[in-house]
């Protein structure tokens, strides 16, 4: 929205039954991440399903890989945003299974369950963040690589994955159209 009344007017037209970003959420890096996740599925919708099986720019990785590692991406910071919402442990979700393996068994799903597992975890990963509150936008979270960071930082770090992800698609993706701050 433009301004502030602007925002109270719609969230008036809307009603107590709507939610949005807590006003501490980081506005701008969310955005990136939307307008990411837009972007990769305009490209992941345009392939035909038998397609996904094609190579990437990615070595050694299908257009399914990177389709899989961007679902599964979107699923572990949800996973944390989660622990940060409910107060509940804030840790990377690394169980048993590593992300190299899920990105491997998600390859194998079939097209249309592939893209169920991409708009599925982007609907989730954006519900969490939409319902974090806002002192909780500060709270410390550990990455899977045992980086530390806080529930702040997510929304960049998946901006930058689907900006990637979308070029690693090979389906049209140009340096281009990625934003000025992600192309540095």
């Amino acid at each position: 929205m433009s301004t502030t009344s602007d925002r109270a007017a719609l969230i008036a037209r809307q009603g107590g039954g709507a939610r949005y970003d807590a006003a501490e959420a980081p506005a701008d890096t969310l955005l990136l991440a939307r307008r990411g996740t837009a972007y990769f599925a305009r490209l992941l919708n345009s392939l035909p399903d038998d397609a996904l099986s094609n190579s990437s720019a990615r070595p050694g990785w299908t257009r399914a890989h990177v389709v899989a590692h961007v679902g599964y991406h979107a699923r572990g910071i949800a996973q944390l945003i989660e622990g940060v919402r409910i107060g509940g442990k804030v840790m990377a979700p690394n169980g048993a299974v590593t992300h190299s393996a899920l990105v491997t068994l998600g390859a194998s799903l079939p097209a249309r369950a592939l893209r169920g597992l991409f708009d599925h975890s982007a609907i989730h990963l954006d519900v969490e963040w939409r319902d974090l509150p806002g002192a909780a936008w500060d709270a410390p979270i550990s990455l899977p690589d045992g980086c530390k960071t806080t529930a702040r930082d997510t929304p960049l770090i998946r901006a930058r994955t689907l900006w990637q992800s979308a070029l690693d698609l090979d389906s049209g993706g140009r340096l281009a159209d990625l934003p000025a701050s992600l192309r540095a």
